[in-house]
């Protein structure tokens, strides 16, 4: 089964306004969350169940540009996962930022690996590059997350810094579709 059932002609500049939108949102949420992280108050516990649930929005809006409505495996698999990790840290933030890093940690890498096999899918749009590199930068993050969780020091101002590079990378793939779409 396509990945991708829509012509590129179509799917290019939706996917290119997806990616900027994503860019912005996460650059202001990694801000938010830098500036809030030392500890788990009412607003970074907002953000952190935030940003899967944007996700599952983003994911749902690429399904239905890709596929008019035929979600590909990868796709559907990235908004479930997405789902469960915003219900996951709605609890883990009552538990402590390593609950929180363990919960982020586990969906950062089945989403990573989904994102990695929708660009490989998507390879021949161009701009898909930065999304492969995102894809598999994220399975090692969250590896990375879930092992930082046992550590003393365990803080939430890595999860800004992975959101920031994260939107830069949806940055960079954005400005490389519209070369590629034009």
């Amino acid at each position: 089964m396509s990945i991708d059932a829509a012509s590129p002609a179509t799917l290019t500049p939706a996917l290119r306004t997806l990616y900027l939108g994503r860019f912005g949102f996460a650059v202001v949420w990694a801000v938010l969350l830098f500036l809030t992280a030392t500890e788990i108050g009412p607003v970074s516990a907002t953000l952190l169940v935030l940003y899967p649930l944007f996700d599952v929005a983003a994911v749902v809006v690429d399904s239905r540009a890709s596929q008019k409505g035929r979600a590909s495996v990868a796709l559907y698999a990235n908004i479930a996962v997405s789902a469960l990790a915003a219900a996951g840290l709605a609890f883990a933030v009552t538990s402590g930022i390593p609950a929180v890093l363990q919960v982020w940690g586990v969906w950062a890498v089945v989403s990573g690996v989904a994102q990695l096999a929708v660009a490989l899918v998507r390879r021949s749009l161009g701009g898909q590059w930065p999304m492969i590199l995102s894809g598999g930068i994220s399975t090692l993050a969250g590896t990375s997350f879930f092992l930082q969780a046992g550590a003393p020091d365990a803080n939430l101002r890595n999860l800004a810094g992975y959101a920031a590079i994260g939107g830069v990378f949806f940055l960079v793939s954005a400005l490389r579709l519209k070369r590629s779409g034009e």
